[in-house]
């Protein structure tokens, strides 16, 4: 399972499996956010099995369900608490970690963190976020 390094306090991944829970406990994860709807895919593990291994492990888990329609403002909120409420190192998944990565920014945005630097480090990373460009000068403009 590959974790991709998004900040040093954050990493993304495609769908995680329930060996991978030992693998981010290992990395120093103490907080697991699914962002994968259930039901996205046949295949995927289902979160509850997630979370049962997470609280097992000692890692908390929180789930914020991002579909293919968009991004609401409950998860963008949702997200800019996990992301200031963990204490440790976290690990956001999804199908690919895009929708993780794009969650992540605007979460960051509404924190006021600036498009520009959240963009670079996204890119980084090899994640794009070019599509929610606007909506991250918006937030940002809120501040």
């Amino acid at each position: 399972m590959t974790f991709i390094p998004l900040t040093p306090a954050l990493f993304v991944a495609p769908q995680i499996r329930l060996e991978a829970v030992a693998a981010a406990r290992q990395h120093g994860v103490t907080l697991i956010i699914n962002n994968r709807p259930e039901g996205e895919s046949p295949d995927q593990t289902p979160g509850a099995e997630i979370e049962t291994a997470a609280r097992a492990a000692g890692i908390d888990y929180v789930a914020i369900p991002v579909g293919h329609g968009g991004f609401s403002q409950p998860q963008v909120d949702a997200m800019a608490d996990a992301l200031a409420g963990a204490e440790g190192k976290i690990l956001a998944y999804c199908r690919s970690g895009t929708r993780s990565t794009l969650l992540w920014a605007l979460a960051r945005a509404k924190c006021g963190a600036d498009p520009e630097i959240l963009s670079a480090t996204a890119a980084e990373a090899g994640y794009d976020l070019s599509p929610i460009r606007p909506l991250l000068d918006m937030l940002k403009g809120q501040q």
